[in-house]
């Protein structure tokens, strides 16, 4: 089974890259590039995994991520927040709204495929 991942970013230079090592793992990518893109596509789509950033143009990252966890229907997709914001406050903030994983850009390519691996399997 293929799992399905969303990229929810409006920086080409984080979803280009992002994009390629997803698929290079043998994922489904879908991308957004707004919060309003990234609920239609959560809708149409039906991702296992969301990678989020928190600021974007529109409904930020931060209401995007309260708005699947507040939906029963949408609670078994896994989130993780993928964002510049690397205060102690954002990253609280960000898992008391139901995110699985918080991880700080710039991020290593490698911290990333393994915490997407790690939330997948789990779900298994």
């Amino acid at each position: 089974m293929s799992y399905k991942i969303l990229i929810v970013d409006d920086e080409p230079n984080i979803v280009v890259p992002l994009q390629f090592l997803m698929e290079q793992k043998g994922y489904e990518v879908r991308i957004a590039e707004n919060g309003e893109q990234a609920m239609e596509a959560i809708s149409s789509f039906s991702p296992d995994l969301v990678l989020l950033d928190i600021m974007l143009p529109g409904i930020s990252g931060f209401e995007v991520c309260q708005t699947i966890r507040e939906n029963r229907s949408l609670g078994n997709i896994k989130i993780v927040l993928v964002t510049a914001l690397g205060r102690d406050i954002d990253m609280a903030k960000g898992m008391a709204l139901g995110a699985d994983a918080y991880i700080t850009k710039p991020f290593s390519n490698t911290e990333i495929v393994e915490r997407v691996r790690e939330l997948l399997k789990a779900e298994e």
